[in-house]
């Protein structure tokens, strides 16, 4: 278990990722926040628990374009030739 998360870590924080992922987050966690949260943030009734939701809102696409963007390098890795 251990060594799965610390593997889960290094691809997470991988400088060669980061940057597409990044974008990722900030586009489609806006738009996420914005459909799931604006409303709230409007009215004012944004509390810790929802602001620690908007959070996740970002976190979630980020570790799915860090997710694709390894197994992208990993069948490279395996297969060349694609």
């Amino acid at each position: 278990m251990l060594k799965t998360l610390k593997f889960c870590y290094t691809i997470w924080t991988d400088s060669a990722l980061r940057p597409d992922a990044l974008k990722v987050a900030l586009v489609v966690g806006s738009l996420l926040f914005a459909i799931n949260h604006g409303g709230a943030v409007l009215r004012g009734e944004m509390t810790r628990e929802r602001w620690l939701m908007g959070l996740f809102t970002y976190l979630m696409p980020y570790t799915v374009s860090i997710h694709g963007q390894n197994s992208t390098r990993s069948r490279h890795r395996i297969n060349p030739s694609r």
